[in-house]
């Protein structure tokens, strides 16, 4: 499987971890020894389900140790751009129902049997996305005052996971899917239009489970979409604030190396 790592982005004053980065881009923010990126390169490259790497938004001369046969993808200006620009890139010439692995640069603690063990999850099945997900209980336990953002369900109370696997055939060849789900960002209006606001209002109400709500906003976007339940708080722990990057550094201090 070929996983794009989304490393664009420059440093913005108001990013609360510009004093930290000094102007560098987020992804080179160095933490316990390696840049933020490093990290999530090593566990990429030594997972065995991962072939190739695609980077978008750095190049082969950032200081990142990157593996042979890396593909490098400028930056496309925005999140959503660069999951377009990344996938596109991973996925030229390939077979139609080839899957692609979307993994954040600010998720350190990844390990290679994580990796491997999501891409064991999807194998065999043919969905069009699949969506990580991580309990609140083992998110707290693992690391108490994440500072994530959890949201309630019928069932559970969830935060997303940094990785997505997708199946770029069915998103990026700028049809209907696309463009709600681009839309669907930019306002509450767009979202409920994109999701159905039935399935909204019946979320709100928490009459829904995860994996019902999954199915309604599948069935309206008319793709097919899985929730998967991660056993693996460290998929969940982006490093976005200070005290993010201070217990994910003791955390990495601690373990040591993959």
């Amino acid at each position: 499987m070929k996983a794009v790592v989304l490393a664009g982005g420059g440093s913005d004053p108001a990013d609360p971890l510009y004093e930290l980065s000094k102007g560098l881009p987020k992804a080179l923010l160095p933490i316990a020894g390696k840049p933020l990126l490093q990290w999530v390169v090593d566990a990429l490259a030594a997972a065995e389900a991962v072939d190739t790497l695609v980077v978008v938004g750095l190049g082969a001369g950032c200081g990142i140790h990157f593996p042979d046969g890396t593909v490098f993808v400028p930056d496309a200006g925005s999140l959503l751009g660069n999951v377009r620009a990344g996938s596109l890139a991973a996925t030229e010439g390939a077979d139609p129902s080839t899957k692609v692995m979307v993994v954040s640069s600010d998720i350190p603690a990844i390990r290679p049997v994580m990796v491997d063990w999501l891409a064991a999850q999807v194998t065999g099945s043919q969905d069009d996305l699949y969506y990580l997900t991580v309990d609140r209980a083992a998110m707290d336990a693992r690391y108490p005052g994440s500072g994530r953002s959890f949201i309630k369900f019928r069932d559970r109370e969830i935060c997303g996971g940094d990785i997505t696997i997708l199946r770029p055939a069915a998103f990026l060849d700028g049809g209907s899917v696309w463009k709600r789900l681009t839309e669907g960002r930019k306002s509450a209006a767009a979202l409920a239009k994109a999701v159905g606001i039935d399935v909204l209002l019946l979320f709100l109400l928490r009459r829904l489970t995860v994996a019902e709500t999954a199915r309604r906003a599948c069935a309206r976007l008319r793709i097919r979409g899985r929730v998967i339940e991660c056993p693996y708080p460290e998929l969940g722990m982006d490093v976005d604030k200070p005290f993010q990057f201070d217990m994910v550094e003791r955390d990495l201090l601690t373990r040591g190396g993959l």
